[in-house]
């Protein structure tokens, strides 16, 4: 398969100051229930960024209480924050506003984009209208609504504004339905319920508009938490043995998501294939805006299969910081 895209051709230069930047603040943490691969990405990126020789310091955010946080960030006084937080606040546009208030330039996508990628109802029907595939799905909000599910199980539930597969559930059967109910009520949040499509999980990452390649996650059971972030969880094939038509579709459709969304810096699509419906089996289940680097992460995977590095991916990162996205 291919997945260099032109990559090979880039003479990386990752030791130079770019925009003759003093001071660089992380922040990470957060609390979000991922606040471990927060703070696994953040110390995965600000080794990489003290290797171009910035002056980098951190920030543990405790709390989501805005105002605390934005004192915290003025006593810095940054040239450019480096949004290593996932999930909550970090994810969701929030924090993303206060970096526009505070008028400091920062990484990874804006305001309204960070918004809607993290809701997945919403994204999703973004996706539609833009021509991409997505599974039929129905947004829960309590339990009054389950008999309105338009589909038999198997089915997932999720919650509809999250990651790193937290708090998902499978239903594989009719008599589970009254679950589906108590994780309903017992949560103040909404839910996703996807219509189950057998297959494999792939995914695709984009570093400013342009596609790294395509890898086929593969595991033994659901691809849930431990898998994607604990050594020997799953197996990734980079780039995915999958035929050329599907490889291009995940590209196109992984390019077109963050494109229409109006992301910045790196994305990351996610996608489900059932190989016995051909290109019909394949659909798009969300975009990630602060997707994971860690040590066992799928954007480092990606970069260093097209010949880039983590350094070269946190450069290209700082290099897009601004506000006003």
């Amino acid at each position: 398969m291919g997945g260099n895209k032109g990559w090979e051709k880039i003479k990386l230069n990752t030791t130079a100051n770019p925009k003759n930047i003093s001071k660089v603040l992380v922040l990470q943490g957060g609390v979000s229930e991922e606040k471990e691969v927060s703070d696994s990405t953040a110390e995965s990126c600000i080794e990489a960024l003290k290797r171009i020789n910035l002056d980098v310091d951190a920030v543990s955010v405790n709390s989501n209480n805005i105002q605390d946080l934005a004192e915290v960030i003025k006593s810095q006084n940054p040239d450019i924050i480096f949004n290593a937080l996932h999930g909550g606040i970090g994810e969701n546009g929030t924090i993303q506003g206060l970096f526009e208030t505070l008028k400091i330039p920062y990484t990874h996508s804006g305001v309204l984009s960070s918004a809607t990628a993290m809701d997945k109802f919403i994204s999703k029907k973004i996706f539609k209208s833009s021509g991409l595939p997505v599974i039929e799905d129905l947004l829960l909000g309590g339990e009054e609504q389950l008999d309105q599910i338009p589909f038999a199980p198997p089915f997932v539930i999720k919650p509809n504004s999250g990651g790193s597969s937290v708090g998902i559930h499978f239903i594989k059967f009719e008599e589970q339905i009254e679950e589906v109910g108590r994780i309903v009520a017992d949560q103040d949040r909404e839910y996703l319920l996807e219509k189950y499509i057998p297959g494999r999980e792939l995914t695709v990452a984009v570093l400013n508009g342009r596609p790294l390649t395509v890898t086929d996650i593969v595991t033994d059971d659901w691809y849930n938490y431990d898998a994607k972030y604990k050594n020997g969880g799953s197996e990734h094939i980079v780039p995915a043995d999958i035929p050329q038509e599907i490889f291009d579709l995940c590209i196109n459709y992984a390019v077109t998501a963050h494109n229409i969304l109006g992301c910045r810096g790196i994305t990351r699509s996610d996608f489900r294939w059932n190989e016995k419906n051909g290109k019909e089996g394949l659909y798009i289940l969300e975009l990630n805006t602060q997707p994971g680097m860690t040590k066992t992460s799928l954007v480092p995977e990606q970069a260093k299969y097209v010949g880039l590095d983590l350094q070269y991916i946190c450069l290209e990162l700082i290099k897009d910081a601004s506000c006003n996205k």
